[in-house]
């Protein structure tokens, strides 16, 4: 008599303890908490976010990774870091002005801004890279001119105005894409393409007017350079 007084409660409490396991927010768990990461920052728990951090660090650069935010209205920064600088071959340079980055993008503008850009200045224009000045990356805004979301709403796209180099030059797209010196326009032209080659999507003043002044650098599976 015992057993069939006490198993309904022992079934009840059985099914709220389960329960427990939903009262949680949707896409939030204990194995998908961040973790601190060996640079000192908090590191997603997925395999995936993992692997992109390690990758990252093996770059050189320095970075903090930051937990995943939602923000609405479809913005938001995940698997995203803030990166303090990068490394060329000589020496690290400066980043001027950049917000969170998803971390492939961030994977692949370390690449760029070394084997493309700080090797280009070298080679064409005789000196390292020291800065390279941004006008941000994440912001929670459509396309110019469209109601389709901006790759800069997920943190996936870096706008860059200018590159400033160890002697002291400051080369920009807005001042020398058309106006600069023969080796100046031509060292923009080059580090343009190069980009191609690393990011689904580049645009520069070649493609509009909303464009003159900067490279807009999108990860993804286009394959769109202008």
């Amino acid at each position: 008599m015992v057993f069939t007084v006490f198993r309904p409660f022992a079934l009840i409490a059985l099914l709220f303890a389960l329960s427990g396991c939903n009262l949680l927010p949707k896409g939030d768990s204990g194995a998908a908490k961040p973790k601190i990461a060996a640079n000192g920052g908090t590191m997603p728990a997925t395999p995936i976010a993992q692997k992109c951090l390690a990758q990252l660090g093996q770059t050189g650069s320095r970075f903090a990774a930051i937990p995943d935010q939602y923000y609405g209205a479809g913005c938001s920064t995940l698997n995203a870091v803030r990166l303090s600088d990068l490394r060329g071959d000589q020496a690290s340079f400066a980043l001027a002005n950049l917000g969170p980055v998803a971390c492939p993008t961030a994977t692949a503008f370390a690449g760029w801004a070394r084997f493309g850009v700080d090797r280009a200045a070298q080679r064409m224009l005789g000196s390292p890279l020291a800065r390279i000045e941004t006008m941000g990356s994440y912001n929670c805004r459509n396309v110019s001119g469209t109601s389709r979301r901006s790759a800069h709403s997920n943190a996936q796209a870096i706008d860059i105005s200018a590159f400033i180099l160890a002697d002291g030059r400051r080369i920009s797209v807005a001042g020398d894409w058309n106006n600069g010196t023969q080796a100046e326009r031509e060292f923009l032209k080059t580090i343009h393409r190069s980009a191609c080659k690393r990011f689904g999507t580049v645009l520069g003043p070649a493609y509009n007017a909303a464009h003159k002044d900067h490279f807009h650098l999108e990860t993804g599976d286009s394959n769109f350079c202008r």
